[in-house]
């Protein structure tokens, strides 16, 4: 697959993506009580308001180009926790309506996958690119809601953990948070990332597609294709 035919594949999945993720948190904060991303015009579907010039433009124009596949991030959407009804109990369903965006998404890039996969199958080049489009979609809204929801701050799955947990914790996931981005680093480093995130992404993908009826041998090709694995 060529560089052009990757871009165009992982384009749209991966700027809706992360612009969805970052709306949802800006949604819900604005539903209990906290109107900042409002404010400053967040809550829109317009991926140009979201992009970050590094995480959005940058990283996956570098990865497609290295590796076929896309990763990246948006600019987060400004939540204050202070202005929201109940700070504590209403920051858990702030962090955590990121990733249940990127899962809405995967169903419904599972959705364009069952009605394109026959046809791809049978060598329909129209429905072959739905198909490789559709993968990536679930391919990167997978990942994106496995990684933020690590329980290391400040990524979601730290804010929910903090939420849950009594104030003593809750403090000390607070301390640890100036130091999340080290830690992220560290955990790729060492190689861990791939066994946190990359594997459980893999087999969340094949429970789908076995829940949906699609035996390996129909969507494997296209997921190496998408991946850079099968040229």
């Amino acid at each position: 697959m060529s560089t052009i035919q990757a871009i165009t594949i992982w384009a749209i999945p991966v700027l809706f993506a992360i612009t969805l993720h970052e709306v949802a948190h800006g949604w819900a904060a604005k539903q209990f009580g906290d109107l900042t991303a409002q404010s400053l015009g967040r809550l829109s579907l317009n991926p140009i308001k979201h992009i970050d010039p590094i995480g959005t433009v940058v990283i996956p124009a570098v990865l497609i180009a290295t590796t076929g596949f896309a990763f990246g991030w948006a600019k987060p959407v400004p939540v204050n926790f202070s202005l929201l009804n109940n700070p504590k109990k209403d920051m858990v369903w702030v962090a955590a309506a990121g990733p249940f965006a990127n899962l809405v998404m995967t169903v419904f890039w599972a959705v364009i996958l069952i009605t394109f996969l026959s046809a791809a199958n049978n060598n329909n080049q129209y429905a072959i690119f739905f198909v490789y489009m559709s993968m990536a979609g679930i391919f990167i809204n997978l990942i994106l809601m496995v990684l933020n929801l690590l329980p290391v701050p400040p990524l979601d799955g730290g804010r929910v953990l903090a939420g849950l947990v009594p104030d003593k914790f809750s403090n000390m996931l607070a301390k640890i948070e100036p130091y999340g981005l080290f830690i992220m680093f560290g955990l790729l480093f060492a190689g861990l990332l791939n066994a946190l995130v990359f594997t459980p992404s893999i087999l969340i993908l094949f429970y789908i597609m076995s829940v949906l009826g699609i035996q390996p041998a129909e969507f494997i090709p296209h997921l190496e294709m998408i991946l850079g694995s099968k040229n």
